[in-house]
């Protein structure tokens, strides 16, 4: 560690492969959320082909994920150490917040999740699913991860890497299987729905909730690769195909599924939807191995939190941060599950309220790395070290905030409805991309504009 500047990361410690940016983000996009995006998909009433065409686009929205990952090779700190170059150190702050607010969330919704396999697994058994044994399955599923938080990284590591195999071998078999059984005459022959009103929304929903859920890591991993020998072309390739190949492939599945049985989607309990198109042979260890994949990343969102309270300036002990995360935990699926009644519509406004503000913040960060970072490189100054230096960016949070607003008026929940939230722009997740276009624009302005006065732009040497 530099004393000078503590949160960059050393020089010994940069010694990665291409290969493991795969891996890493192979195993972090294989788990049952696919099969329940491509189910969504199916949802807003779309023809094979159109449902293909969105599921393509949704994954191939994992190029923003690679172009994000390179300030982690430039820089040679993590996401939200390089968010404070354009935020400034206490603006970043903001960001900061939005990122533990968006890690409890999907903690919760990995949480609430895994409930659902874990009921279809118990029920596999025989054994008649009640709101007692769904408790139950939840505070287990919580205990384990508490108590998975406190294995070593590369312990845990391993584990995800292995229930990834598992995981993606069982997909394959289960595609192998419903392929032949799919009467294709009958999917080729469902009704187009409206490419503009359908097919763009639904790639909207993945894309909320798939690329840009991961922006707020996507420097994390590529920042441990080596800088010398690791070109930005395989940083982007294998963070890209190692993303959008998995999600890719088990959205296509959950699309046979739920084209073979519309119904499955319609439940409260899509999981047990999804399970009941499974030869029965086949519930127990996919639902098995669906669980092992689901663990792991939840742990990493859970350290993820805890780090982020401390980037907020809030310091508490490691069982603090284990009792607050955990009841968090039980308390918003519980919600989800037992009083909403309704995992999807709760996820998608999750996606709504969440996404546009990350959404904001992911295109100034890609803005700020296109025009200024990519041939300036990042100042040490401006990101670690001394406090008081580049404390707060007004002019990028006036944009990101403005980006914001625009993204809540194109949008409508349960909760609140924007004004403009109408034709194309209701009841999905446009308003998330809307606010994206209109930050990266405002601030791809104001940073060329930076460039063009020779302002606050510093040679890295």
């Amino acid at each position: 560690m530099n004393e000078k500047y503590p949160e960059l990361i050393r020089e010994s410690e940069r010694i990665g492969k291409p290969m493991d940016l795969f891996w890493s983000w192979f195993s972090l996009n294989i788990g049952i959320m696919g099969l329940v995006y491509g189910g969504t998909i199916v949802s807003f009433g779309l023809s094979f082909i159109q449902a293909l065409v969105a599921a393509f686009f949704g994954a191939a929205s994992f190029l923003l994920i690679g172009y994000l990952s390179l300030p982690g090779k430039k820089g040679g700190a993590v996401t939200f150490i390089l968010s404070r170059a354009s935020f400034g150190k206490k603006g970043n702050i903001i960001p900061a917040i939005l990122c533990w607010i968006c890690l409890v969330g999907w903690l919760a919704v990995n949480v609430a999740t895994g409930t659902f396999s874990l009921n279809t697994l118990i029920g596999a058994f025989g054994v008649t699913i009640t709101d007692i044994t769904t408790m139950v399955s939840l505070v287990i599923l919580v205990v384990f991860i508490l108590g998975a938080a406190v294995v070593k990284q590369d312990i845990l590591v391993k584990a995800q890497t292995l229930f990834s195999y598992i995981f993606g071998a069982l997909t394959v078999v289960i595609l192998a299987v419903l392929i032949p059984k799919t009467d294709w005459s009958v999917l080729f022959a469902m009704e187009n729905g409206s490419w503009l009103g359908g097919v763009l929304p639904a790639i909207s929903i993945v894309i909320a909730g798939s690329a840009l859920s991961w922006a707020m890591v996507a420097s994390d991993y590529s920042v441990y690769q080596n800088p010398k020998t690791t070109s930005d072309r395989q940083i982007f390739w294998y963070t890209v195909l190692g993303s959008a190949i998995p999600l890719f492939i088990l959205m296509v599945l959950g699309i046979l599924m739920t084209s073979n049985a519309p119904e499955a989607m319609a439940s409260d309990d899509p999981i047990a939807g999804l399970a009941r198109q499974m030869p029965s042979w086949m519930v127990i260890p996919y639902f098995f191995t669906a669980l092992g994949s689901i663990i792991p990343p939840a742990v990493i969102s859970l350290r993820s939190a805890r780090l982020s309270l401390d980037a907020m300036n809030i310091q508490v002990s490691d069982r603090i941060s284990v009792v607050i995360h955990g009841l968090i935990m039980i308390i918003l699926p519980v919600y989800v599950i037992f009083i909403n009644g309704d995992f999807l519509g709760a996820f998608y406004m999750f996606l709504g309220y969440v996404g546009i503000c990350l959404a904001a913040w992911a295109s100034i960060f890609m803005a700020d790395y296109m025009v200024l970072r990519k041939k300036q490189g990042y100042f040490p100054d401006d990101i670690s070290g001394d406090q008081t230096y580049n404390p707060v960016n007004w002019i990028t949070i006036g944009i990101w905030s403005l980006s914001v607003l625009i993204g809540f008026l194109f949008t409508n929940t349960p909760w609140f409805n924007g004004p403009f939230a109408k034709g194309i722009f209701q009841d999905n997740s446009l308003g998330v991309l809307l606010a994206f276009a209109v930050g990266f624009i405002l601030y791809f302005v104001y940073a060329k504009k930076q460039v063009k006065n020779n302002e606050n732009v510093r040679e890295v040497k």
